[in-house]
């Protein structure tokens, strides 16, 4: 494989680098056979001929930052700042004056953000930005470990494995060791890799992050670090990586190999990485060796935004980035294009009290004068009402959904908001959930696909195996051992000595690999799977496979549009796609409902920030230090997400976990915030969910429907009663406390708690 001097352009988002139109001639001939070396960008009309960038359309700091192209430079951006907007025109500001773009190397932290800025920049020059190489880190050393593997002893043809293969793999490994069993309490396989993850992406020993973080389980030091050893060696002998072995292996291919780092940091004169705070020791080391004969590196990033240290995010990276590179230029930049400055001034305040930044003040020229509200509710209850009021008259007002966010620190707490949102028909759209490809049936699916571009992959073998009736796990791993050793793998499978009840189903499993090996065509290969698998697949999903089909179906769209096998491949463990049907909130109008560390990098319109008190936000366990000034960051990360509304509210009264109530206060965050910042609202009686905004029911103007509250006693079987969101129905059974099941005109039977469900009975 090359490195290539064209680039060529996506068609479509989930070809994947597989079909691409050449541009370099403003030829439009398919070429089949892609080269991955660089993020593919939509093209710009061969009409359009845009003129010489004007470097006048920036600020000033973005402009020093733009035309600053030699030497390390740090740029400071602040939330809004138009960070993205500054990549953009540096990447053309240094084509233009004659920089190759192959020579031109973007980091970015998702492959959808080099995507954008490569796009936006040929909006800029038209097609000279083609062929800047942009990308994620992993997915750049993806590339280039594939080239240049060979120096470390892999081949090219490894595979990338994620989180739920690795667990997977270390399950097997405790077998194979002896340490399972019912007297033996050893860690989860999701503990385990937690802890081998760790010590990779915070530079340290297995043994030293056991004493600092896990030591109630430093009995077990010996057996986790000969676990460690097995898992490495594992993936070694099966050709496997997973996502920590991309970065470390392309960090030892720049320290360890000196006519790799040649090769490599030869071809790259400017480096960009975009989101710098959020880079491990591991990812900073890998930029040092890039740049180490020229030192062109501007890294761009915020302190204040720094919020990934469970994900191994090292603050101190962009802290101490000024040693690393002697002679850095900082460049902060301060102006906000997105939030009004009354909501600067509040997260201004909130982020001035950190004990370690870079000192920055955010201002803006958007006019706007409202204050953020702050709201002590009684409990969560009264917090829940508060926030779906407060949607209701934004909606009014003309507000879409989807421009309201409501943000928290942990899952958990927006459950009684959920509920109160619900009983009042409002669609929301909570953030989470697995990947596509994360689910056991599309596994089973990729698992045939693996083995074909890498027949050593014993964990898919494994799984494919254990499809077979009457194979299982010891005959698995044993026929799975013996094939990935062979030189010919699939030659050993159709000759492998069958027991006499399991001889048909390897019989056919070997005749699928055979008819596999004569397709090119990923689609063609993915029908025959399908022919195979299908049944399969209804026996071991037998509950819920119709509902699991459409999965299936989809990928089979995707992988439709890819004309190289082992792209495809890398693409469902690197970008995995969300899973079928889930529609992101900006492509309907459906409220979003997020953790903050989720809405990062996102803004709306109006956003609220709930549980905002003592002992939960910062959460209980934060120790003074570092994690302390995480939680305050991610309260800052929260609170400049909003454009023109911020809310900011806390029940004053929380559940423990023994179940009592106790009393808090505000969370110290905002205790320490300047008085007039915010205007506090007063405790007062919450009203039930307006009805004019959400009111979905056909038919209730006609009646006469009492709006007094409805008592337990009040709804004999029987009873009509109104709900805003499911319109008029009867009684059918009153249960327990207060739960009523109502049998709904167009909704059927529904069981509803009263608390909650805001019924009225309905009277003629």
């Amino acid at each position: 494989m090359r490195i290539p001097g064209v680039i060529f352009r996506r068609v479509s988002y989930y070809k994947r680098r597989s079909v691409f139109v050449n541009r370099r001639c403003g030829k439009s001939a398919i070429v089949v056979k892609s080269d991955p070396m660089h993020t593919t960008i939509p093209s710009t009309p061969s009409s359009y001929k845009s003129p010489a960038i004007n470097l006048d359309d920036l600020n000033p700091a973005q402009y020093e930052a733009v035309s600053r192209t030699e030497g390390p430079v740090l740029v400071i951006a602040g939330a809004g700042s138009g960070k993205t907007r500054t990549l953009v025109y540096r990447v053309a500001h240094l084509l233009e004056k004659g920089v190759a773009p192959e020579n031109i190397l973007l980091l970015t932290f998702t492959r959808k953000s080099a995507q954008e800025m490569l796009w936006r920049a040929g909006r800029l020059l038209n097609d000279s930005c083609s062929r800047v190489v942009g990308g994620t880190f992993h997915g750049t050393a993806n590339l280039l470990l594939r080239r240049y593997g060979s120096y470390l002893g892999f081949g090219s043809s490894f595979t990338i494995i994620d989180r739920s293969d690795a667990e997977g793999i270390i399950n097997l490994l405790k077998s194979s060791l002896g340490l399972t069993g019912r007297d033996l309490q050893f860690p989860s396989k999701r503990i385990i890799i937690n802890m081998i993850s760790g010590a990779v992406n915070k530079s340290m020993a297995l043994e030293d992050l056991l004493f600092e973080q896990y030591a109630h389980l430093s009995e077990h030091t010996d057996d986790l670090l000969r676990l460690q050893q097995h898992y490495q060696e594992f993936k070694f002998t099966h050709a496997l990586m997973d996502y920590d072995d991309l970065l470390v292996n392309w960090k030892r291919l720049l320290a360890e190999v000196p006519e790799a780092r040649q090769l490599i940091a030869s071809r790259y004169s400017h480096i960009m990485v975009d989101e710098y705070q959020d880079t491990n020791l591991v990812q900073a080391d890998i930029v040092r060796l890039l740049a180490y004969d020229h030192n062109n590196v501007m890294v761009v990033g915020d302190d204040s935004q720094s919020i990934y240290s469970f994900r191994g995010a090292d603050f101190y990276n962009i802290m101490r980035f000024p040693k690393t590179f002697p002679d850095t230029h900082i460049i902060k930049l301060e102006e906000n294009y997105r939030s009004t400055q009354p909501i600067l001034s509040l997260t201004n305040d909130i982020i001035c009290h950190a004990s370690e930044k870079y000192t920055k003040t955010l201002f803006t020229r958007l006019e706007g004068s409202r204050k953020p509200l702050l709201f002590a509710a009684s409990d969560e209850r009264q917090e829940a009402r508060f926030v779906t009021d407060k949607i209701s008259e934004l909606v009014a007002d003309g507000i879409r959904f989807k421009d309201i966010a409501v943000l928290f620190r942990s899952g958990f707490h927006s459950y009684k908001l959920e509920i109160e949102l619900a009983s009042g028909g409002v669609d929301f759209e909570k953030r989470g959930g697995l990947k596509l490809t994360e689910a056991a049936h599309m596994k089973d699916v990729l698992s045939f696909l693996r083995i074909l571009v890498n027949p050593q992959d014993n964990l898919s073998w494994n799984r494919v195996l254990l499809h077979i009736d009457k194979v299982g796990p010891k005959t698995a791993q044993k026929i799975a051992a013996q094939i990935g050793q062979s030189p010919a793998p699939f030659q050993h499978l159709a000759e492998f000595p069958a027991g006499r009840m399991w001889a048909d189903g390897l019989r056919r499993l070997a005749q699928l690999f055979a008819d596999l090996g004569r397709e090119e065509s990923p689609a063609a290969m993915y029908e025959l799977i399908m022919i195979y698998y299908q049944p399969l697949f209804e026996r071991l999903y037998h509950d819920d496979y119709p509902k699991r089909q459409k999965d299936l179906e989809q990928l089979q769209g995707i992988i439709s549009e890819y004309a190289d096998l082992q792209t495809f491949v890398d693409d469902t463990t690197l970008d995995p796609p969300d899973a079928a049907g889930s529609q992101r909130a900006e492509d309907s109008d459906r409220m979003v409902l997020s953790t903050i560390h989720s809405a990062k990098g996102l803004e709306w319109e109006a956003v609220f920030v709930i549980g905002l008190a003592e002992g939960r936000f910062p959460h209980a366990k934060a120790e003074p230090g570092e994690q302390w000034e995480e939680e305050r960051r991610l309260l800052y990360v929260a609170a400049t997400r909003a454009k023109k509304y911020l809310y900011l509210s806390y029940p004053k009264e929380l559940m423990t976990p023994d179940r009592q109530f106790r009393r808090v206060g505000m969370s110290p965050f905002l205790t320490e915030l300047q008085g007039g910042l915010f205007e506090r609202l007063q405790e007062e009686r919450q009203t039930s969910f307006m009805p004019s905004p959400f009111a979905r029911s056909e038919g209730l103007a006609s009646m006469k429907i009492s709006r007094s509250k409805v008592a337990i006693t009040d709804l004999a079987k029987g009873t009509e009663v109104s709900h805003s969101f499911f319109g008029t129905g009867v009684v059918v059974v009153t249960g327990s406390g207060r739960t009523v099941d109502v049998l709904f005109d167009r909704h059927g039977l529904k069981t509803l708690h009263l608390d909650y469900a805001k019924l009225t009975i309905v009277t003629d």
